[in-house]
């Protein structure tokens, strides 16, 4: 299933079952799972792995160089998981160190013209609508879901089941089970509706909520809001999840 247009190097490792389409260009360091499917005009280069069952959609390019001025040479790279459907015009540029890896999930879901900048780390489930644009280093982790036109700094993080949303201006971190929105972005609300959506417990929901209140909209530094939840309210995998992922925080919260 390899168009007679296709240019691929020789070294490059291609899984059973590929389709490639018409112009697709794959470099030598490429590798592709199982079952990818290349629609059309898709540049895939770098030393750059795809696993199994993903969708590259005309004009998308993966793992060229970084575009950050800081690149001196080496060995870059990029790896995305299965299942991931990457559409018209999205870009995933290589990691800017020697060694470094910009890494992206499984079963994500990137719009046109979605771009991915150098050392970003994606887990999975992840929506991001299009032309919304990651810089270096950012972290995004599951299930978020990023709006159309939004642009997220450098080294900030986007916690699970966190939503964004369109044209945001994301310059601090935004927590997990949130809502982010604005330029710049401020921390709204719970993603309640995301929450249920995906069979969050009521009474989980409700922990988060109250977690929500204490943290953004009782006046307290974040410090003693985070000692007030962990002292009050009842302990669960996803608090804990929440409390520690404000903890790690170098650029801080979004307020």
């Amino acid at each position: 299933m390899i168009h007679p247009t296709a240019i691929i190097h020789a070294g490059a490792q291609i899984g059973t079952d590929c389709h490639i389409g018409p112009y697709c260009v794959i470099g030598e360091h490429v590798r592709l799972g199982d079952r990818c499917k290349l629609h059309s005009h898709v540049v895939i280069d770098g030393h750059t792995t795809l696993g199994a069952d993903n969708e590259v959609f005309p004009f998308a390019c993966l793992g060229l160089k970084t575009q950050d001025l800081k690149w001196k040479g080496g060995v870059t790279r990029v790896e995305i998981g299965d299942r991931n459907v990457l559409r018209e015009y999205v870009t995933v540029h290589s990691a800017t160190s020697d060694g470094g890896v910009t890494r992206v999930g499984s079963h994500n879901h990137f719009l046109a013209y979605v771009h991915l900048a150098h050392d970003v780390q994606l887990g999975s489930h992840i929506i991001m609508s299009n032309v919304a644009t990651l810089a270096g280093h950012v972290t995004v982790e599951d299930h978020a879901i990023i709006g159309g036109l939004a642009a997220v700094h450098q080294f900030c993080r986007i916690g699970k089941y966190a939503m964004i949303g369109g044209c945001a201006k994301v310059v601090q971190d935004i927590p997990p089970f949130m809502m982010g929105d604005g330029n710049p972005a401020e921390t709204r609300f719970i993603n309640k509706v995301g929450l249920e959506r995906n069979g969050f417990a009521p009474e989980v929901v409700k922990s988060l909520t109250h977690a929500y209140k204490i943290l953004f909209r009782e006046g307290l530094t974040i410090s003693n809001a985070l000692t007030k939840i962990e002292s009050e309210l009842t302990k669960s995998p996803d608090l804990d999840h929440l409390v520690a992922f404000i903890r790690a925080s170098e650029r801080g919260i979004s307020k």
